[in-house]
């Protein structure tokens, strides 16, 4: 077995562990994995795990359960998986089977999913409350429905059907927020792979080429460095296309005077990387792509500067509204007081969605922004984006014409220390000077 699945094998026992100190008593918690998903016609897209499922198994087969129960007389954690089966085998891959995945996985049972309605009922049994998040399953909602329904029946002869339901997200998304030193190595892996990516596209931008030319050299080396998926559909935008936030279409010409904006990251052993660099086509800023420029670059770096254990989690965002809006004030482009333009969210016409999000298993990664009623602080552990943007809509008819279609977004993945914070992206240039100076590389 190689290192990656012992890793992530074991970082699922870690994981299951510390979710079973956190249920009641006498309670059972119940996570079915993701299901295929039909592309067209006879074929499904790439499986990919649900991310709750793999952050507490590592186990990477659909058409899967896993129950989790805490009981006095000791806990007990169990599998349902496909059985082997040669003729599936032969054509879609080597199944793990119930009796390998004990060993695998370090579970107490696994069973086949063709006794999952006769022995789900008896792991229930007894059980007072059940965790499970109602909604998020197709199909199994009513299998949970009809076991304990099956306990209720059989009442009179001793079964003890659960009397409370809760949903096992808020538990699960709270431990996914803050990352152990194993997982912060996987986001540092994808992340350096990203940022190779971002300058392999950066390098290879001209006149004559298209989009999906740039997206193909991200998925080149995502790809040759063992990332086979980006985190999310890649965002190519030339031009004003860039003022469209999440533009995917990345099939229209680079044209020299235009801007690329580029939002692409990989997912290397499903865990996100998330990196936004704007750069020329020509291999020089404008003017007037310059001076915005600028302001995006000062908003990012001084919210980037914020992050730390204690601070409120929004502040970075409010740090962004703020050189965003002056920024924005100087160069004309915005008319008023700073402070009551901010208040009237007059800046939204250039600058409409958050500074950042959480980042992990998943690119807007889980885990609440909240505590309590108030934005929660900034923790170790935890990996947030910083990605301020100016977005200058090719009709809007109240700035000059040399503004209109100028979009810019720069954004990086911040892990948040002991002591302040970790820049896990900082592979990509992103000064003027520094783009232009890789760019001027290029070869024709």
């Amino acid at each position: 077995m190689s290192s990656n699945n012992e890793l992530r094998f074991e970082q699922g026992r870690k994981h299951r562990r510390a979710l079973l100190k956190k249920l009641k008593p006498n309670s059972i918690a119940l996570l079915p994995a993701a299901s295929l998903q039909t592309r067209s016609h006879d074929t499904e897209f790439n499986f990919r795990q649900n991310s709750d499922f793999y952050y507490l198994s590592g186990f990477t087969e659909d058409n899967a359960l896993l129950a989790l129960i805490r009981r006095p007389a000791g806990n007990k954690v169990v599998l349902f998986c496909q059985p082997k089966d040669k003729t599936k085998e032969l054509w879609t891959g080597i199944l793990t089977g119930p009796e390998k995945a004990v060993e695998l996985l370090d579970i107490d049972e696994a069973w086949s999913m063709t006794d999952i309605d006769k022995q789900m009922p008896e792991l229930m049994n007894g059980c007072e409350r059940v965790y499970y998040s109602i909604g998020n399953h197709d199909g199994f909602d009513a299998r949970v429905t009809a076991w304990v329904k099956d306990l209720r029946a059989r009442s009179r002869q001793g079964a003890v059907p659960p009397v409370a339901f809760e949903m096992l997200d808020p538990l699960v998304h709270e431990m996914r927020l803050f990352k152990d030193a194993a997982e912060i190595k996987l986001m540092q892996k994808a992340a350096d792979i990203s940022a190779r990516a971002h300058c392999r596209a950066m390098l290879a931008a001209r006149e004559g080429r298209n989009e999906y030319h740039l997206e193909a050299e991200l998925q080149h080396e995502f790809m040759m460095s063992g990332a086979r998926f980006p985190a999310y559909n890649s965002i190519v935008a030339a031009g004003a296309n860039a003022c469209i936030l999440h533009y995917i279409e990345n099939r229209m010409p680079l044209k020299n005077g235009d801007l690329v904006l580029i939002d692409a990251g990989c997912e290397y052993e499903y865990y996100a990387a998330d990196i936004t660099r704007t750069f020329p086509v020509s291999g020089k800023f404008s003017k007037e792509q310059k001076a915005l420029y600028e302001i995006v670059l000062e908003a990012q770096l001084k919210a980037i500067e914020a992050v730390k254990p204690g601070v409120v989690s929004d502040e970075p965002h409010n740090i962004t509204v703020k050189v965003i809006t002056a920024g924005l004030v100087k160069l004309g482009l915005l008319k008023g007081k700073v402070s009551t333009l901010i208040k009237d969210g007059a800046y939204r016409d250039f600058y409409m969605h958050g500074a950042g999000h959480w980042l992990g298993i998943d690119v807007h990664d889980a885990g609440s922004y909240q505590k309590g009623e108030t934005r929660r602080p900034f923790e170790p552990g935890m990996v947030t984006t910083i990605e301020p943007g100016i977005y200058v809509a090719p009709d809007n008819r109240k700035v000059a014409k040399k503004w209109r279609g100028i979009g810019i977004r720069i954004e990086d993945d911040v892990l948040v220390t002991r002591n302040g914070h970790r820049v896990l992206t900082d592979g990509v240039p992103k000064t003027i000077k520094d783009i232009e100076a890789l760019m001027a590389t290029r070869k024709e």
